[in-house]
């Protein structure tokens, strides 16, 4: 979004290399990524561009509650193919760095959010150490309150633009769970929420298309309509009722409210 002076993101992307690095101290360091440049131009560099940049940040799961293992999986090659992530967030709320924050982590897959359709290129990816079934423990989401509030704010990302692995693939994924506290997030400003009190929607108002305003990739109404219901409501039903409309109602509010 903001344009950086070319040195300074050079500079940036170096400290957190070497973050990432001391943090992983066991893991093989990532390779030297060269210069993507034509043997058919001569190179004259300007100063007037900016690293591509994350838009959105998207929660996960890993499935597997051993942060070791989870390590392993996000670092090496595994029967399910190659992973990665940004970030992992351990049960006591250790925050560990695997890629660059400036780097296309593997973490999204076939996905979609609004017009974004190649998330891996638009987004930071969090894994949280937690095997889906249990609750999320309370260090570990302080730890990811910390860590939301250093990213929306160095890398500009909108603090609302925080979603689900389950939001940006509904039907094929369902991390984080329905346990995942998405409205402790919320009273910290993170991710978009409904107004405390709800407002009924008016008649003739449009669930779908507000789904679809709000993110959700509508194209199987059933499968976003759980998707939504495992973040709004911590439930996994596939129809819609009166409170779905009154939640959708505020949210397409406040999205179509004017900045401040």
């Amino acid at each position: 979004m903001r344009p950086h002076v070319a040195f300074a993101a050079r500079r940036a992307a170096f400290v957190a290399l070497a973050m990432a690095t001391a943090t992983l101290a066991g893991c093989a360091s990532a390779p030297r990524v060269a210069p993507q440049r034509s043997p058919l131009a001569h190179w004259t560099p300007s100063p007037n561009f900016n690293a591509r940049k994350a838009q959105i940040i998207v929660l996960h799961h890993t499935s597997i509650g051993n942060a070791a293992q989870s390590l392993r999986v996000l670092s090496t090659r595994n029967s399910e193919g190659q992973v990665s992530a940004h970030y992992l967030v351990e049960a006591d709320g250790r925050i560990d760095q695997l890629v660059d924050d400036g780097a296309r982590a593997w973490h999204a897959g076939a996905s979609r959010w609004g017009d974004m359709t190649d998330l891996n290129s638009s987004s930071i990816g969090i894994e949280i150490d937690n095997d889906g079934e249990s609750p999320f423990a309370e260090p570990q989401i302080q730890a990811l309150i910390r860590l939301l509030a250093d990213l929306t704010s160095r890398l500009g990302i909108p603090r609302e633009a925080v979603v689900g692995h389950g939001d940006i693939a509904p039907g094929r994924k369902n991390d984080p769970s329905r346990l995942f506290p998405w409205a402790t997030l919320a009273r910290y400003g993170f991710g978009l929420w409904p107004d405390a009190t709800l407002v009924p929607a008016p008649p003739g108002f449009d669930s779908l298309a507000a789904l679809r305003l709000v993110g959700y990739d509508v194209s199987n109404p059933r499968s976003a309509i759980v998707a939504f219901h495992r973040h709004y409501r911590a439930m996994e039903s596939d129809a819609l009722d009166g409170t779905d409309a009154a939640i959708l109602y505020s949210l397409q509010r406040k999205l179509m409210a004017p900045r401040q």
